[in-house]
């Protein structure tokens, strides 16, 4: 269990608004050996759209057998079909054999059809979860849909909004994109609101793997609700490069994670724009872990601290380069979501004005880093690539290449468990 706090320079401004960066570690505590982990409360949400046709809908079934197979007696599961409308296949209950049995009777004759309505489906899921919600358990949604929200609730903002809202009582939500009709803008916004993760399933064959790697993650938290926590002084504003949500609650930020799997590394970066200043006087902000449970409560906070300098010093200080690589990385990866959205909406010479402009940033800086310099090159060479239509399932996996790197994700959407597991994204 650690927590490790970098800057990029120490000193700031003092007739200036300095921006400074901050790149936070964390690494979550091993589960405990001869603890008895709380149950879990689960919701599977499977769209039965007539677009999961094709032995997709099948697939689904079978990971959601597979997945309950691996609760215990203790545990808790609903499954929510959805086209246009929403039924409750199983109701939450216990995860006992007989429980588990009925529920793959249930799911057996049910076929495709219909349009998607994803936010109906999804929010009885919710509810059948707040049903059975466990106070010092695990209690998610898993959503999958491999189409676009047509019936119902379809607005990306307001899913997300009331994504918050639950997560903020303590249900969270997971979602799962299959191939290449879906919105992996909604669904990553979901996720990231309601304190999961989304994935990417590119093949119906993977199906099975990501659903069933997604429930064993959720049996091993360790620590509920975990954020990142920054408290400085007056005119101090904290904002998250990293797509996790933020709060600010006057001197404090809080930066929500989620749930966290045992031993898990995260990796985030912070953009701080400093006050005003007196030179020689010190600016200094402490940076701490938190969960739900108090289970990051050992972790030893860290402090930071700028001095305020002229522009001339401030000008000729050095720079801590293995901090300005992580930034740069998420700058380039920030900018590759774009130029996808872009590319998608044929903006093709926008998609690469906007990797140029971060290359050119980067370059400023760069110096004569070989890192540094290779992500400026990457961004060239991107920006050409994106300047031409390019299949959708080219796009799907170039998002979620980058998505999972911001999210501190390995390149197959699962959790990171040590920092040199630490993933590039490969579009």
């Amino acid at each position: 269990m650690n927590l490790d706090v970098r800057q990029d320079r120490t000193l700031i401004r003092a007739t200036h608004r300095s921006e400074r960066f901050v790149v936070v570690e964390l690494v979550a505590p091993p589960a405990p050996r001869e603890h008895r982990r709380p149950p879990a409360n689960l919701a599977f949400v499977i769209d039965r759209s007539g677009s999961m046709s094709g032995g997709k809908l099948r697939l689904a079934k079978e990971a959601v057998r597979d997945a309950i197979g691996r609760l215990a007696a203790d545990d808790r599961f609903s499954i929510v079909m959805y086209d246009d409308h929403v039924d409750v296949v199983m109701p939450g209950t216990l995860a006992t054999p007989e429980a588990r049995h009925e529920a793959m009777r249930r799911l057996e004759p049910i076929e495709p059809r219909g349009s998607t309505d994803l936010g109906g489906g999804w929010l009885q899921g919710c509810e059948q979860v707040a049903l059975g919600q466990v106070a010092e358990g695990v209690n998610r949604v898993l959503l999958l849909t491999d189409g676009l929200a047509n019936v119902g609730m379809t607005e990306p903002g307001e899913l997300a909004r009331h994504a918050t809202e639950l997560r903020a009582r303590g249900i969270s939500t997971s979602t799962f994109g299959v191939g290449d009709d879906f919105n992996e803008v909604l669904l990553a916004g979901m996720a990231d609101a309601g304190g999961g993760h989304f994935r990417f399933i590119a093949s119906a064959a993977d199906i099975q793997r990501h659903i069933t790697e997604e429930v064993g993650e959720l049996l091993e938290v360790v620590a509920r609700d975990a954020a990142i926590e920054v408290v400085g002084p007056e005119g101090l504003r904290v904002e998250s490069l990293s797509p996790f949500p933020t709060e600010a609650h006057g001197a404090r930020t809080v930066v929500r994670l989620g749930d966290l799997v045992s031993e898990q590394y995260v990796q985030l970066v912070l953009r701080l724009r400093c006050p005003y200043g007196e030179e020689g006087r010190e600016l200094a902000a402490v940076v701490s872990a938190t969960d739900r449970d108090g289970a990051l409560a050992g972790l030893e906070a860290g402090r930071l601290a700028w001095r305020f300098g002229s522009n001339a010093a401030n000008d000729a200080q050095p720079r801590d380069v293995p901090v300005d690589r992580i930034v740069a990385r998420l700058f380039a990866d920030r900018a590759k979501q774009e130029a996808i959205a872009l590319n998608r909406d044929g903006r093709y010479q926008e998609a690469r004005d906007r990797l140029l402009a971060t290359a050119r940033r980067i370059r400023a800086y760069a110096g004569h880093d070989p890192e540094l310099r290779a992500i400026v090159e990457e961004l060239e060479r991107q920006a050409e690539y994106w300047t031409v239509v390019r299949e959708e399932s080219v796009r799907k996996l170039a998002y979620a290449d980058a998505s999972y790197v911001l999210r501190s994700r390995a390149p197959s959407g699962a959790a990171m468990r040590a920092p040199r597991q630490q993933p590039r994204s490969r579009a």
